[in-house]
């Protein structure tokens, strides 16, 4: 079973729902969803007045969640999953403590969503996709205390581990298109500076997959009564049409 858990903020709900509806589409395996929603969290507190969204340290609770025992996949709620997550599963290594895609680079906008100041900071979005090793003895120390009082970055740097505990994984699980340009060999889309249900970044590059996710979420078979017969309309749901 992979256990994903995806960040919820209620400002963008849909998102949670689309970036899961992609997971499940094209998982090979079961998955089992947490949404990562700060009023589900009874033991911690968010003490941290910065930040462009909810989920921004509580993303750190992962160990202490599992009971610092096994793995699991942390993302972003503003992300589409176009292949199959086992395959990111695959990628583990139980000698790295958190495995994620090591970006290097600056950010082409100044704001982004909801106009949040959007900065430049050393391993910018190395948090927002991890493999976390949560059984791993350097997470010990990720207690809800130590995330409340740690400032970001300490945490989104990752700085309680060593470098050679923080493995990498292929860009490809955490492109930016709103950053880097299309890219048809993306697995897992990362609008980072506005999810497309935002009006603002409806029109992102590859925002169209987005918007064909969404449809597929709503979607529901109807049945149409022909004289006595009820039969089903002819519009399956195929799971290549996000494609």
């Amino acid at each position: 079973m992979i256990n994903v858990f995806i960040g919820y903020d209620p400002r963008e709900a849909i998102a949670y729902h689309v970036c899961a509806n992609s997971m499940i589409r094209h998982s090979s395996e079961v998955i089992s969803f947490t949404p990562l929603a700060l009023n589900n969290l009874k033991t911690y507190t968010e003490t941290h007045s910065d930040g462009s969204n909810q989920f921004i340290y509580s993303r750190f609770l992962l160990p202490h969640l599992m009971n610092y025992a096994g793995w699991a996949l942390f993302v972003d709620g503003d992300m589409l999953v176009r292949d199959d997550l086992a395959k990111l599963w695959a990628l583990r290594d139980e000698s790295k403590a958190v495995m994620c895609v090591h970006h290097d680079y600056k950010t082409k906008a100044t704001t982004k969503y909801l106009g949040s100041a959007n900065a430049d900071y050393p391993r910018k979005n190395w948090s927002s996709v991890v493999l976390w090793n949560c059984g791993h003895p350097a997470n010990k120390v990720v207690t809800p205390d130590f995330v409340m009082n740690a400032t970001g970055a300490q945490l989104h740097r990752f700085t309680w581990l060593s470098d050679d505990l923080i493995g990498e994984i292929p860009k490809v699980w955490n492109w930016l298109p709103d950053e880097f340009g299309p890219n048809p060999e993306a697995k897992l889309l990362h609008w980072t500076l506005g999810t497309p249900c935002f009006h603002e970044y409806a029109t992102a590059p590859m925002a169209g997959e987005w918007h064909r996710e969404k449809l597929l979420v709503d979607y529901s078979l109807q049945r149409v009564v022909n004289g006595p017969f009820e039969d089903e309309i002819a519009t399956p749901y195929k799971k290549d049409a996000a494609q």
